[in-house]
């Protein structure tokens, strides 16, 4: 049984994680999948769209910490290994946001820890009504420092510090009003919701997306007056692209664009 599902429909790429089990916990092997699974969909210019989801009862745990204890065995007392455990995960996150195609995170069940840090990290995020988000590692004796990163960058910075610190839960519609999802559905019809957004996105010009979604990350790291400049430059390159023309005569005359890509 793949740990990874992967499914290609139009556009639009789904990837599920399938180890319910384990509550689809983001062990080493989860890590690497996922990581070459995006590397892949990334470098397919024919997806516009990824759907991540998660098998079973749950969308997903975080570390699998059973894994993490058995570390511990070596001499170092496994100081290596979390670090690289760790190196690796972050870089696994971060290629969510440099992929050219938008992600959208389909939670259910709970999203803790690591996985909270998933959906965090996901461009978009879309949850079934009752899912539970927590960066509960405080109450084992561990601090959700890595997921804290993702988390602080979606919600108010007050709120993230007290889930990190009470180890407290949310539910779907609270983490809608804080920001870390952008909607909450009854799940029977969370995939549908999922699709849809997908379709969406998949039916505009697929090289103004990518150029847009690059563009989106560059500018939150830069002063307003950057951010400005290289937006700007950006604009051009977006409106010198012959597929733009296109779509702006087209809405100038009222009928479909006629895209090349």
């Amino acid at each position: 049984m793949a740990i990874l599902e992967r499914e290609v429909t139009g556009a639009v790429a789904h990837l599920r994680l399938n180890t319910p089990d384990r509550l689809n916990a983001l062990s080493d092997e989860m890590i690497a999948e996922l990581h070459g699974a995006l590397d892949d969909v990334a470098a397919d210019s024919a997806v516009r769209a990824v759907i991540l989801s998660g098998a079973g009862k749950a969308f997903c745990a975080g570390h699998d910490l059973k894994q993490m204890t058995a570390g511990r065995q070596a001499a170092d007392g496994g100081a290596a290994y979390f670090k690289d455990l760790f190196d690796r995960c972050a870089a696994m996150m971060a290629r969510v946001q440099s992929m050219p195609q938008p992600v959208i995170a389909q939670v259910h069940g709970i999203a803790t820890a690591a996985g909270c840090q998933l959906v965090a990290t996901c461009d978009l995020a879309v949850a079934a009504h009752g899912t539970r988000f927590g960066v509960n590692g405080v109450n084992i004796g561990l601090f959700c420092s890595t997921p804290m990163v993702a988390l602080s960058r979606n919600i108010p910075r007050k709120q993230a510090f007290e889930m990190l610190t009470t180890g407290e839960f949310i539910e779907a519609d609270r983490a809608v009003e804080l920001g870390l999802v952008n909607h909450a559905v009854p799940y029977d019809t969370l995939e549908n919701t999922a699709s849809q957004m997908a379709d969406r996105i998949a039916s505009k010009l697929g090289s103004a997306v990518r150029i847009g979604k690059q563009a989106f990350y560059e500018q939150l790291q830069m002063p307003v007056a950057q951010a400005y400049a290289y937006t700007g430059e950006v604009m051009v390159t977006n409106m010198l692209n012959p597929d733009t023309a296109e779509g702006i005569d087209a809405f100038i005359e009222k009928r479909p664009p006629d895209w090349s890509q």
